[in-house]
């Protein structure tokens, strides 16, 4: 089992950055990739951007050039930078992981807001 722990989340105007924070614990030696999805109000989970073992990236058109994911191996943490932040980025982001298993973390609310 793995264990998923956001955090990070806040109300941001337009145009500014957050740095979401995922931190792993548990079996975590067999994750492949790490990402996150968001969530908004009466809208189907989403990819936002996932990083592989080897560090491989990708990301939804909307967050490219925008949005950076990253990992530390050492903290078993992965992270989300956000910046230029857009009214449709408010959503719940999760967290998640891919081994042997899927894993999902518990959310943090994302509000870009005036």
């Amino acid at each position: 089992q793995v264990q998923l722990v956001e955090s990070g989340g806040g109300l941001v105007q337009p145009g500014g950055s957050l740095r979401l924070s995922c931190a792993a614990s548990g079996s975590i030696a067999g994750i492949y990739s790490m990402g996150w999805y968001r969530q908004a109000p009466g809208k189907q989970r989403e990819l936002v951007a996932f990083i592989t073992s080897s560090g491989s990236t990708n990301y939804a058109d909307s967050v490219k050039g925008r949005f950076t994911i990253s990992r530390d191996y050492a903290k078993n943490t992965a992270y989300l930078q956000m910046n230029s932040l857009k009214f449709e980025d408010t959503a719940v982001y999760y967290c998640n992981a891919l081994g042997s298993g899927h894993y999902w973390g518990q959310g943090t609310q994302v509000t870009v807001s005036s």
